[in-house]
């Protein structure tokens, strides 16, 4: 078959191409390193040293951890969620519930504990939820969730620790 005097094949290349570079450049960071400094940020060798595998992975990396792997989603203790790269008080389990996604969940932030970037690693715009204190990524926030605020903060359970109350 031919398209406007091309071959299939060429004009499949350009197209397969173009889709391509539209991804590469979605799939382009946060921007979270260039665009701020954090208070706690210790370095790539340092959060290496500190962090295990998967814990590094998702904090430093962006990463994301298997859903329903966290032991944090059967967490129902009254204490608070703390960054686990550098002890940052994060969510109150207050404010915990079930989303049903696999992944802890809250409603709201502490005050001051997370900033939010935008990721556009699935080629299209997330929010994403950073520790305020140390730039690690915790997980992304969705207009899904309950009141009174209507948020779903889902965290990656590998990237917090829980603290009893």
């Amino acid at each position: 078959m031919k398209i406007k005097g091309t071959s299939t094949r060429r004009s499949a290349l350009g197209w397969l191409g173009t889709g391509i570079s539209a991804l590469v450049l979605a799939g382009c960071g946060s921007g979270r390193a260039e665009a701020r400094n954090f208070p706690k940020d210790l370095g790539n060798s340092a959060w290496r040293k500190k962090l295990s595998g998967n814990a590094y992975y998702v904090l430093r990396e962006a990463g994301t951890e298997r859903p329903y792997s966290s032991p944090l989603n059967k967490e129902h203790r009254k204490g608070t969620f703390v960054c686990a790269g550098c002890a940052n008080r994060l969510y109150s389990s207050a404010t915990k519930y079930d989303s049903g996604t696999g992944w802890p969940s809250f409603w709201q932030p502490l005050s001051g504990a997370i900033v939010t970037d935008t990721d556009y690693k699935l080629g299209y715009p997330r929010t994403e939820v950073l520790c305020a204190d140390c730039g690690g990524h915790l997980g992304h926030v969705f207009n899904d969730g309950p009141k009174p605020t209507g948020k779903r903060y889902c965290m990656n359970g590998v990237a917090m620790n829980f603290i009893l109350a």
